[in-house]
C-alpha cells in the first residue's frame, strides 16, 4: 500500500504528461510564461518589436520539443524556456548592433543648427509598455529591481555589454540565478559565469548611474506628481512653450530618436520647442493622452493632419522626473519616439 501511493505521479507530473502527448495542452501549460520572457528578451534585445518576434519563436519551439522536457516542477519548467527564450535572444544579437538612444549616441546639439535628420541606420532603443510588464513578485535578493531594471537609463547601459554578458548579468543581477543555473543554461563553466559577470557589473558601473533618490519610477499615487503631470500635458495642448519649460530641470534634456540631434538645458530646449514643434501661425497642433512606459509617465503624442483637421498618432514620450528640494519635482529628460506605430502597441487609436 505504501509503495503504491509512494509511486503515485504528483499533479505536475500528471499535467506535463498529457502535455507532452497533446499540443493543445503543451500550449495551456506554456503560454503563462509569454509576458515575463517578454520581458527578459526586452532587456537582452532593447526592443519591443524584436522581444516579441524572440517570444513568439521561443514560444513555438517550446511547443514542437515538448516532448524532450523531462522534469515536472514549475521552476524547471520556467528554467527550461528561459533557457529556450535566451538563446533564441542571443541568435537574434548576432544579427544585430546594440540598441542605443541619441543621449548617448552623439554630445549634445546646437539648438542654433537645424536639426538633423533622422537616422534609421542605427538601432535605437524602444519603450516598453507598462501594461504588457508581467505581474511577478520582487526578488529582494536580486541586485536590481524589477523597477529599476525596465528604467530607460539601465537598459541604455545594459546595451553597452557584448550579449553574452548582458545575458549573464541579467540572469545574475535582476532573475537572482544562481552561478550554477547561468552555467547550465548557456553551457559553460561557473568559472566563466562568475568572471563574465564580474565583467559585465565593472562595465556597467562605469556606464549607469541609478536614477535613485534624486529620480523616481511612476506608480502614479502621488499627487504632487500628477499635478505636475497634468500641467505638463496642458502646456503642450495650449501651445505654451514657456510654461513647458518652466517644468523642466535647468539640465533637462530632450531627445527624439530616431533623430540624432538632441539638447540640454532649458534656453537649447526652448529654441527647439519654438523653431521645430510649435512654429508660428501653427496652433492647437498637439493632443496628448497619459500612459505609463518603463515603470515611467509617458504620453501617446498625436499631431493635427491640417487637411483633415483630425489628430494622427505621432510620437511616445517617455518623461523622467527628479525631485529637487527646493523646487519640488521637476521634469529631467523627454525621450519623444518619433514612431507612430507605438501608439496601438499601448492601447491606444492611431487616430484621435
Amino acid at each position: 500500500m505504501e509503495s503504491s501511493e509512494r509511486a503515485k505521479p504528483s499533479k505536475g507530473e500528471r499535467i506535463n504528461s498529457v502535455a507532452r502527448t497533446d499540443q493543445a495542452a503543451s500550449s495551456l501549460v506554456i503560454e503563462p510564461y509569454r509576458r515575463e520572457l517578454l520581458l527578459h528578451c526586452y532587456r537582452l534585445l532593447g526592443s519591443l518589436h524584436d522581444a516579441e518576434d524572440a517570444v513568439q519563436d521561443a514560444m513555438l519551439r517550446a511547443w514542437r520539443h515538448f516532448d524532450t522536457f523531462t522534469e515536472s516542477d514549475p521552476g524547471s519548467l520556467r528554467r527550461w524556456l528561459y533557457t529556450i527564450a535566451t538563446n533564441t535572444s542571443l541568435d537574434m544579437l548576432k544579427k544585430r548592433s546594440p540598441r542605443t538612444l541619441p543621449t548617448v549616441a552623439t554630445p549634445a546639439s546646437d539648438a542654433a543648427q537645424s536639426v538633423a535628420p533622422r537616422n534609421s541606420e542605427v538601432l535605437w532603443l524602444e519603450p516598453f509598455p507598462d501594461n504588457w510588464l508581467a505581474e511577478a513578485a520582487e526578488d529582494p535578493e536580486a541586485r536590481y529591481s524589477r523597477h529599476e531594471s525596465i528604467s530607460l537609463a539601465f537598459l541604455t547601459a545594459l546595451q553597452v555589454l557584448p550579449p553574452r554578458q548582458r545575458a549573464i548579468l541579467l540572469l545574475s543581477d535582476v532573475l537572482d540565478w544562481r552561478a550554477a543555473e547561468v552555467a547550465h543554461l548557456l553551457e559553460i563553466s561557473v568559472g566563466a559565469v562568475n568572471s563574465a559577470l564580474h565583467r559585465a557589473r565593472v562595465t556597467l558601473e562605469k556606464n549607469y548611474q541609478s536614477e535613485q533618490p534624486e529620480g523616481m519610477l511612476f506608480d502614479g499615487t502621488n499627487a504632487a506628481i500628477n499635478t505636475l503631470l497634468a500641467r505638463y500635458l496642458k502646456m503642450w495642448e495650449s501651445d505654451d512653450v514657456d510654461g513647458l519649460v518652466a517644468l523642466l530641470k535647468e539640465d533637462a534634456t530632450l531627445s527624439m530618436p530616431p533623430v540624432p540631434s538632441w539638447y540640454q538645458g532649458r534656453d537649447a530646449i526652448r529654441r527647439v520647442l519654438l523653431a521645430v514643434l510649435f512654429p508660428p501661425g501653427v496652433q492647437n497642433r498637439w493632443r496628448l493622452s497619459p500612459t505609463r512606459a518603463n515603470r515611467q509617465p509617458a504620453f501617446v503624442v498625436y499631431r493635427i493632419d491640417e487637411a483633415t483637421g483630425s489628430y494622427r498618432a505621432f510620437a511616445l514620450q517617455v518623461v523622467t522626473l527628479a525631485g529637487v528640494p527646493r523646487d519640488g519635482w521637476q521634469i529631467a529628460s523627454v525621450t519623444a519616439f518619433l514612431d507612430p506605430d507605438l501608439a496601438p502597441s499601448f492601447g491606444f487609436p492611431p487616430q484621435w
